[in-house]
């Protein structure tokens, strides 16, 4: 596998704007250069603004999460990669090469190929079989029904519905049909997967499940996916690269730990503000380097641990130091005064709040 936190992206978006309405060119610049906002552009232009100056490089085998309340502008991003819709200004660049100058035929081979996609609403066909869905991607770009039911049948293993493909997909719950679309998204074995809203239709125990289910298909197969929620626990859980929007525009990416530690806006820090700190944080996101000397130490953790593990080890034990190691390696310490405060929020300007209440979460964090 490459080194995926130094490859070249294999996505790029550049500079992306997005703008509905009769003209949209017209109204362009006043967005571009003149920074006129969503509200102005509708009520004084007749033009809605779904995007503005949008920029994010994706890695490889890893999963980009795009997140951000209804009309953000995260369903029409993520329908720019593919094509669903085109942009009013910018690029789309995918492997090297910008979308947007394709024409039907190499768009169409992006959209068999490339880019699979996976949808809330499951998107099966209710005439056809269970396995005859999951290998639909491989029949829509002309291969055999034979080959067809190979990868399908094989993917709906790796999901758990062997033995479902006779079925028809009004006889399966909501979390099989969605395991349904996924094993078809798997047998088009296209290197990117889109996934819109792909679980938020679904009860919250199943969500979860689904959710545990892509990270192990994840740490085998090392798909690039594209993700689309509302829901920030969601985005926490699966985001290698974390992207917040707001009126169509990003306010805040990166690794998700640290846009947690570090919210660099008052919306960001509503949005982290109830968020149980001490079940997502990771030691690696707190430890420090080493020292010279490591006496004294409680456990031996691991850097992905979280800091509700750590605070379960201790016992409660105010003075708990942790040597933090990785594949046999020391990487660095951790003791309870630097778990203590990374479970304080902090504001924008990265001080503690002042609000004299606990943090969210640490009460339940420290009964286990």
């Amino acid at each position: 596998m490459p080194d995926t936190m130094t490859a070249d992206p294999i996505i790029s978006i550049k500079g992306l704007y997005k703008i509905f309405g009769p003209d949209p060119q017209s109204v362009l610049p006043l967005v571009r250069d003149e920074g006129l906002g969503k509200d102005d552009l509708l009520e004084h232009h007749g033009h809605v603004l779904g995007l503005r100056d949008i920029n994010i490089d994706m890695a490889p085998g890893r999963i980009t999460v795009i997140m951000g309340l209804s009309g953000s502008g995260k369903s029409t991003l993520i329908r720019h990669l593919n094509r669903l819709i085109d942009p009013t200004a910018g690029q789309v660049i995918v492997g090297g090469e910008d979308v947007l100058g394709y024409g039907e035929a190499r768009l169409r081979r992006l959209r068999q190929e490339t880019m699979s996609m996976v949808f809330q609403k499951f998107a099966l066909l209710p005439h056809r079989t269970v396995l005859q869905n999951a290998g639909m991607s491989r029949r829509v770009r002309g291969e055999n029904q034979e080959t067809a039911d190979r990868e399908g049948g094989k993917w709906l293993d790796r999901v758990g519905l062997g033995g479902n493909g006779a079925q028809y997909p009004h006889q399966l719950s909501g979390g099989m049909q969605q395991r349904v679309g996924i094993a078809r998204a798997l047998a088009s074995d296209s290197p990117i997967m889109l996934m819109d809203e792909a679980f938020s239709a679904l009860d919250p125990l199943i969500r979860t499940d689904m959710q545990r289910l892509l990270l192990d298909l994840q740490a085998e197969l090392h798909k690039t996916i594209v993700f689309i929620t509302h829901d920030l626990d969601e985005a926490l859980r699966l985001a290698d690269h974390l992207v917040i929007l707001k009126d169509g525009a990003i306010v805040q990416q990166g690794e998700p730990q640290d846009i947690l530690l570090h919210p660099n806006d008052p919306y960001i820090e509503d949005f982290v503000r109830d968020i149980n700190r001490a079940r997502v944080l990771r030691v690696r996101s707190v430890m420090r380097p080493k020292r010279s000397s490591m006496q004294g130490i409680t456990a031996t953790v691991s850097p992905d641990d979280t800091l509700e593990w750590l605070i379960k080890v201790s016992g409660g034990e105010s003075g708990a130091v942790f040597r933090v190691e990785n594949d046999g390696a020391v990487v660095g310490v951790l003791d309870m005064q630097d778990l203590l405060r990374a479970l304080v929020p902090t504001s924008p300007g990265g001080k503690p709040k002042q609000d004299g209440s606990a943090p969210p979460g640490a009460a339940r964090a420290q009964t286990g």
